[in-house]
């Protein structure tokens, strides 16, 4: 496995960072504990989660297999960089979402709860909270680490001047700010080179993609049409709506000898900026595929053809924005 610094600071965390969304509802906990063992002994280190994660409302059903997975022991909480989130809805009542000082303290507690730890590695704000002062979110936050009950703060979902607002009000405050921000990102979604990606190198956060095989549409969709998540109908209209990308892309994999998804994975890690995608297996099987991608290593040619066939936006290439 390959490690590298989460953004700014001196924290290492693995090149592929291990998706949870799919523990609970699509995954039993026994076969989530198995690959969570399975994570470690590749080298993952780095885990993302989030209080809303589990199907449901304000259950915390993924953190509580988590916390039950670490209280194994054997050295598992230890060897994890834990990130959670909050924001979403975790109650009927007014204050049980968004970022009020109120409720980033009570989240925080009851994920710490839940998964049966005394901190959190990541804490990152799943969504922008307008109504919210800065001042007021940070002041939260700034207690929460002196506390000792989280080390880091990330974001989640936000746009380029967000991140701004955010650390230039945190630098005021003599505190870290943001260091990560996890986006959607993938060969079919750019935007964030735009804006999101110069503005996290210019203040030193680290990138995680969320979605980066575009929900199975760079999985090799056109061959698995009537598989899983791609045999539903507005799977299907989006194969259709991009069919003539996938058919140059799954003709160049073919080239490649390489399966689409793999590609589509090695792609990001061939971006510098981008420090780990979210990786969301279901099975064993699938997690131990997605090691074959450290063994991928695109040409300077084959990044060219994948930006033909996938331009940024304004139909840049990557190095045009000087990353």
């Amino acid at each position: 496995m390959e490690y590298t610094y989460l953004g700014r600071t001196g924290l290492k965390v693995s090149r592929f960072c291990l998706g949870t969304m799919n523990f609970g509802p699509q995954t039993s906990e026994a076969d989530s504990f198995a690959i969570m063992d399975r994570a470690l002994e590749h080298g993952i280190n780095f885990f993302d989660t989030a209080n809303v994660y589990g199907g449901k409302k304000g259950e915390g059903v993924t953190e509580q297999i988590l916390g039950r997975w670490f209280a194994q022991g054997g050295g598992r909480r230890e060897k994890v960089v834990l990130a959670t989130k909050v924001y979403g809805d975790m109650g009927e009542w007014p204050n049980n979402s968004r970022l009020s000082a109120r409720h980033i303290r009570q989240a925080c507690e009851n994920s710490l709860r839940r998964m049966k730890t005394d901190h959190i590695d990541l804490y990152q704000m799943h969504h922008i909270d307008r109504q919210t002062p800065w001042e007021e979110i940070w002041q939260a936050m700034e207690q929460l680490v002196r506390e000792g009950k989280i080390t880091y703060v990330g974001s989640s979902n936000f746009a380029g001047w967000n991140i701004t607002q955010a650390n230039e009000i945190a630098k005021n405050r003599h505190f870290m700010g943001l260091v990560s921000e996890q986006s959607l990102y993938n060969l079919n979604a750019r935007m964030i080179e735009l804006e999101v990606i110069p503005v996290c190198k210019e203040y030193g956060l680290g990138i995680i993609p969320w979605s980066p095989l575009a929900g199975g549409l760079l999985g090799g969709a056109l061959q698995k049409t009537s598989e899983g998540r791609r045999s539903d109908a507005n799977m299907q209209k989006n194969i259709e709506k991009n069919r003539s990308k996938l058919e140059a892309y799954e003709k160049l994999c073919a080239q490649l000898d390489a399966e689409p998804a793999h590609v589509a994975l090695a792609w990001l890690h061939s971006n510098p900026v981008v420090t780990a995608p979210i990786i969301g297996p279901r099975t064993i099987e699938q997690l131990d595929g997605t090691m074959r991608v450290l063994d991928i290593h695109l040409s300077d040619e084959t990044l060219k053809q994948l930006d033909e066939i996938f331009p940024g936006p304004g139909g840049q290439a990557p190095e045009a924005y000087a990353w």
